[in-house]
C-alpha cells in the first residue's frame, strides 16, 4: 500500500494537468512503514526531458535522479518511486513503463483526460518483472 496526503495528491493532479497533453514526471520520497505500507511525504517534479513525442513518452535525467536521491539522503526520507501522466490514456502502466521500471520503485500513474485527472493508480514490480497494482490510498 502507498499512501498520500490530499496536498501530496493535489500537487500530482496539478502537475499532470498543468503539463497537459505532455506527460509529466517527478520523484515520490518519503517512508517504508514497519507494517509494509509506504508514506509519500515529498515529492520532487522534474521536466520530461524526453527528445521529441512528450505525448506518450517521459525521461528523467541522471541528473535528476543524483538530486533526487541527494534531497533523500538530505532530509533523511527514501526516494519511494517515480510518478508520471498518461495523457489520454487510462492509469495503466505500458510497455515501455515495465521494461524501464526498477523493482524497488513504486510507480503512481495519473490519466489525464481531455485536461482533467480521470484517475490515478499505482505500480510495482513483481518477481516475474511484471506489474502489480499496488494499494492507493489517502491519509
Amino acid at each position: 500500500m502507498i499512501l498520500f496526503d490530499n496536498i501530496s495528491v493535489q500537487k500530482i493532479r496539478a502537475h499532470a494537468e498543468y503539463i497537459f497533453p505532455d506527460e509529466c514526471c517527478g520523484f515520490l520520497l518519503g517512508e517504508d512503514q514497519p507494517e509494509g505500507g509506504r508514506l509519500v511525504q515529498q515529492l520532487k517534479e522534474v521536466r520530461n526531458a524526453k527528445s521529441g513525442d512528450k505525448k506518450r513518452r517521459y525521461e528523467i535525467t541522471a541528473k535528476d535522479y543524483i538530486e533526487a536521491e541527494k534531497l533523500a539522503a538530505e532530509t533523511g526520507l527514501t526516494l519511494l518511486g517515480i510518478y508520471h501522466s498518461h495523457p489520454n490514456h487510462p492509469a495503466m502502466p505500458s510497455e515501455t513503463d515495465r521494461i524501464a521500471a526498477q523493482p524497488y520503485f513504486s510507480y503512481v500513474i495519473v490519466s489525464v483526460m481531455q485536461g482533467k485527472t480521470h484517475d490515478i493508480r499505482s505500480w510495482r514490480l513483481n518477481e516475474s518483472d511484471q506489474f502489480d497494482e499496488e494499494k492507493f490510498s489517502l491519509i
